[in-house]
């Protein structure tokens, strides 16, 4: 399969990630702000292997609400509206199809639940964009978890978005398990954290409007099951929030291929992340004593707005929240940005290299 030139040009900012991870925050070298150990003297490990050999780009992932020791993950671009159900050995439990659904390029999931029911509900993010712009709008698919884990085609509700600022790439997308509110994060140098209105509607583009910023190059969000804090991931590292632009710490993660995907595990005391590739790994790396002492010790509250189709006027936007962190971008060095715009400007002039040479 050919690649598009934009997408030949994300894959280059990939690897360069890969290589700056290795020279900035290597033996000796200082990593841009704090990090913090984890909590209980754990060391991260690998959970499992994707061992289905249809999993090719694991691009998004998530923990089962309702079934135990389930993740679900789905490929990137061009592989189909189809997701997988992972049992903890790694093998596929189910494939699942979600019928009336396109996947231009899919690129994050989130899990939820029905405040009515009960049930779990997963949300898949139609939201890649490597033009910054292509797209009049993005989609998010709203799918009842299966109460079975058997191969199905599934009915899925498209919910359509716009960004209030114009278009961006994106790759992360979470639900607020306190209210329901499914938010977007975008994958840029200025990254930003965009939220839906309170009541999603099938019959017209809903309008994404900025919350907070993110760090650069962000590749996928979560929030903790409790709603206490949200992770952003990078090509690098996580950054874990306790409110928008409210950092509790930096957390380091494995190196990977193409760190693509971040989820909570389902007692939210670790992070699950996960990378393209075949047989690719999914790692838990134990989270910081500070973000464990920080979390909510009662019990998650029932949402109250869960999103869903209504006919009721667009909720307002929460308001842009104020100025970046204090220690500067969470994710990334600026030399690694540096290093990255270096390599961007060398695969841009290769491209249009490839391309003279194919007319």
């Amino acid at each position: 399969m050919h690649s598009r030139p934009g997408e030949v040009l994300i894959r280059v900012f990939a690897a360069a990630g890969v290589v700056a991870a290795a020279v900035f925050t290597g033996p000796g070298a200082q990593a841009a702000g704090p990090t913090e150990p984890a909590g209980g003297g754990e060391a991260d490990r690998v959970l499992f292997r994707f061992e289905d050999e249809r999993i090719t780009e694991s691009s998004g992932l998530a923990v089962s609400p309702t079934h135990e020791d389930v993740y679900y993950t789905h490929n990137d671009s061009e592989a189909g509206p189809v997701f997988f159900a992972v049992g903890g050995d790694g093998k596929t439990r189910a494939a699942f199809t979600l019928r009336g659904a396109a996947a231009r390029d899919w690129e994050g999931m989130a899990v939820s639940r029905d405040p009515k029911t009960g049930r779990g509900v997963l949300w898949f993010a139609d939201i890649g964009d490597n033009f910054d712009g292509a797209w009049p709008d993005v989609s998010v698919y709203k799918v009842a978890e299966p109460a079975s884990l058997k191969d199905a085609v599934l009915p899925a509700v498209r919910y359509r978005f716009r960004y209030e600022d114009g278009g961006h790439n994106a790759e992360g997308v979470m639900v607020d398990p306190r209210t329901g509110r499914l938010h977007i994060v975008t994958k840029e140098f200025a990254g930003a954290i965009y939220a839906a209105p309170k009541r999603l509607r099938t019959g017209r583009v809903n309008v994404l409007r900025k919350v907070g910023s993110a760090p650069i190059m962000a590749t996928d969000a979560a929030y903790a099951p409790d709603g206490s804090s949200f992770v952003v991931r990078t090509y690098i590292s996580a950054t874990v929030y306790r409110d928008f632009d409210e950092q509790l710490a930096r957390v380091p993660m494995p190196p990977l291929e193409q760190a693509e995907s971040i989820a909570y595990t389902a007692d939210g005391r670790a992070l699950l992340t996960g990378s393209e590739g075949e047989d690719s790994p999914v790692h838990r790396v134990p989270l910081p004593a500070r973000v464990l002492e920080a979390a909510t010790p009662t019990p998650t509250p029932e949402p109250s707005t869960a999103p869903r189709a209504g006919t009721e006027a667009e909720a307002d936007g929460a308001t842009e929240a104020a100025g970046a962190d204090e220690d500067g971008d969470a994710g990334v060095p600026l030399s690694a940005v540096l290093l990255w715009l270096a390599v961007a400007a060398g695969a841009t002039g290769v491209i249009a290299f490839i391309a003279r040479r194919t007319r």
